[in-house]
Formats: structure tokens, C-alpha cells, sequence
């Protein structure tokens, strides 16, 4: 049995009830509604399964992506957005928004290379970049071999796969790959949706999993939890320090311990940081939240903040079995402290106290 399968079966019993602390069932639920990014789904799923029986509050979560979310966070269609890419402080403060995070996540390189095991295929940032400028066509691209010596790499050609739809996680990895490529970043840049010069795309984390899986040769970035879930084979990366790294826990709380929350809207900065054992493409995943609900939308407004309040007392074990990286206790607070300040009832009296 490996990683993946041990974190599956404790991921499900995680979610019961009896695990998390089981409470009567509530004769009356109160429906909250969310849209947005495909990234945090999963966690999102497990949550609103418990959180049901645990303070009776009902979740319908529409994974459409990032760009979707805020779309319908910005019309008011639904009670939150989500979204892996941060919004800048004009673009809250014209929408009215309260931005704030829920865990970190990872995002991670899967390929499909029959014979080749789990982690055992190394890559360096130049040569993901141009597997993804096109420029590297085949597995056996001497770059690859030179830094995989002993490994049989199929001799299959290289199929990138990426997002098709506007996506937090795009976000992710292009500013990784801007980052570490100024080729990349004055050419298809950093953004969450960018013109690909190479591969096949799809909508969803869902989407890029399922071209990875069905496409021998095929890569693709997509969120660890989906990796994890559906058993999928990782690449190690070679961080900013020099060192081929791990996709697993140990690396992306690394990553966690360098990550700067007091900056403004929570935007903490943790692509490419530096670090013996960083995995160097890891960043928050956020909420999005009305500052000024209407009168008939106040108790939704509550209600949501009840649920991801309950999740960060309660629902970090499910988090971290799925691999995302809960946040620190003392970052729950300063969020707290955030619903209490910014977001207001019509006649200006506080929603979250």
C-alpha cells in the first residue's frame, strides 16, 4: 500500500462524523452558496459533508474555476467566491469584496510515462518551460536523460497538457514559470488564463487529469489533492536552492513557514521561495466575501462565515489528509478579526462578532 492509498483511507474516515466530533442532526439547514475554484474541491467537498451534522450547514459548491467564481461572487449570483489568484486591493475595494484564505495547496507535475515510477522522474524549471514553450518534443530529450542517469524514460513524444478555462491554478504555475524564465515571462506571462504555445487543453483540474491519464506522454500541472485522490504519478522539481524535491507534506509546509501573512488581503507570496526543501509552487487558495450584503443576504453572509470558522477549528485533520497545508492558528485569527471589521449589515453593525 502506498502514500496516496494510506492518505485515501484516512481522508475517508476523516469525514465521519464520529472522528470530528458527532452531534445530532440539525432538523432545519441553512443552504449556503459558492462558486469558483476547481483547486480546493475536494477539501471543499469533505468540509460540507461534515459540517452538515456538525453545525447544520449545507454547502453547494460549484467547481467552475476561478475566473467563474469571481464573475458570480462579483453579480452577487452566489453567497462566496474562490479563487487561487488573488485579488489586488482595487479590485476588492470596487467589488466590495473581503478576500481571504482557506489552506495552501500545491501545485504539482504529473506525466504519464508507462514504466516510470511514482516521484522517480526528475525535472529542472528550464526544462518545464520548454516542454511548455514546445521546444522539448520527446522524452528522451538528452536535457531529460542528463538529469534522470539510471532512469528508462519511454521514448514517447511529450504532450503538455493545460487549462482551458480561466483558473487560480494557471495562476500558480504561470507566475512560477515567470519566475523562473524571463523568456516565459515577457511571452506568455503570468495569468489565469494565457495563450499556450504548446500541448491540449481542458476545463478543470478534472479536465487536465483526465488528458494525463487517457494520453501516454501527456504532463500536465494540477492540484496535489488531485494527484493524491486519484492516484496519480509526480515529478520531483528542482527548487531555488539547487535540490530536487518531493511533492509531499514535508515540502509544502516548508513552504507554509516562509509565507508572510501580515501582508495586505492575506496575499502571501509563496512561489519560488527559497529553502533547502521547498517545493517551489505552492500558494494560498481564497474567499471571497461580500463587505455589504443586503439585508436579505446578512444571515447567508453569517453563515458562511460559521462554516469556514467551524473548518478551521475542526476541519484541519481532512485538510491535511488530503494534502493541503492547513493555516496557522494565529492566521484564523487575523481572519476573524477581518469578518468582525469588514463585513457589515446595511445599517453598519458588524455580521461576525
Amino acid at each position: 500500500m502506498n502514500r496516496r492509498t494510506l492518505l485515501l483511507g484516512t481522508g475517508a474516515a476523516l469525514a465521519a462524523p464520529a472522528l470530528l466530533g458527532a452531534k445530532p442532526a440539525f432538523a432545519q439547514q441553512a443552504v449556503i452558496t459558492g462558486a469558483g475554484a476547481t483547486f480546493p474541491r475536494p477539501l471543499y467537498e469533505r468540509w460540507a459533508a461534515a459540517a452538515r451534522t456538525a453545525i447544520g450547514i449545507q454547502l453547494n459548491y460549484q467547481s467552475i474555476g476561478s475566473g467563474g467564481g469571481i464573475n458570480q461572487i462579483t453579480a452577487r449570483t452566489v453567497d462566496f467566491g474562490a479563487s487561487d489568484a488573488p485579488l489586488t486591493t482595487e479590485q476588492l475595494t470596487e467589488r466590495h469584496l473581503l478576500q481571504f484564505p482557506t489552506v495552501m495547496g500545491s501545485v504539482v507535475l504529473s506525466a504519464n510515462l508507462p514504466g516510470v515510477a511514482d516521484n522517480a522522474l526528475r525535472l529542472t524549471p528550464d526544462i518545464v518551460v520548454d516542454i511548455f514553450l514546445g521546444r522539448i518534443t520527446r522524452w528522451r530529450d538528452p536535457r531529460i536523460v542528463e538529469v534522470n542517469p539510471g532512469l528508462t524514460i519511454p521514448n514517447l513524444p511529450v504532450g503538455p497538457a493545460y487549462r482551458a478555462d480561466g483558473s487560480g491554478t494557471t495562476w500558480v504555475f504561470t507566475t512560477y514559470l515567470s519566475r523562473v524564465s524571463e523568456e516565459w515571462r515577457n511571452g506568455p506571462g503570468a495569468g489565469t488564463s494565457v495563450r499556450w504555445p504548446a500541448g491540449n487543453g481542458a476545463r478543470g483540474n478534472e479536465g487536465v487529469s483526465n488528458i494525463i491519464r487517457n494520453t501516454p506522454g501527456a504532463i500536465g500541472y494540477i492540484e496535489n489533492a488531485y494527484a493524491v485522490v486519484n492516484r496519480m504519478t509526480t515529478t520531483q522539481l528542482r527548487n531555488r536552492a539547487g535540490n530536487f524535491v518531493t511533492p509531499e507534506p514535508a515540502a509544502f509546509n516548508a513552504t507554509a513557514a516562509a509565507a508572510d501573512w501580515t501582508v495586505p488581503n492575506f496575499a502571501a507570496d509563496t512561489i519560488n521561495l527559497d529553502g533547502p526543501t521547498v517545493w517551489p509552487i505552492t500558494s494560498p487558495t481564497y474567499i471571497l466575501l461580500p463587505t455589504n450584503p443586503p439585508a436579505d443576504k446578512v444571515e447567508a453572509s453569517r453563515n458562511v462565515m460559521r462554516f469556514f470558522d467551524w473548518a478551521f477549528r475542526e476541519g484541519s485533520q481532512i485538510a491535511s489528509s488530503l494534502e493541503y497545508i492547513p493555516l496557522p492558528a494565529s492566521v484564523h485569527d487575523l481572519i476573524r478579526a477581518a469578518w468582525a471589521r469588514s463585513v457589515r449589515t446595511p445599517a453598519g453593525a458588524p455580521i461576525w462578532s
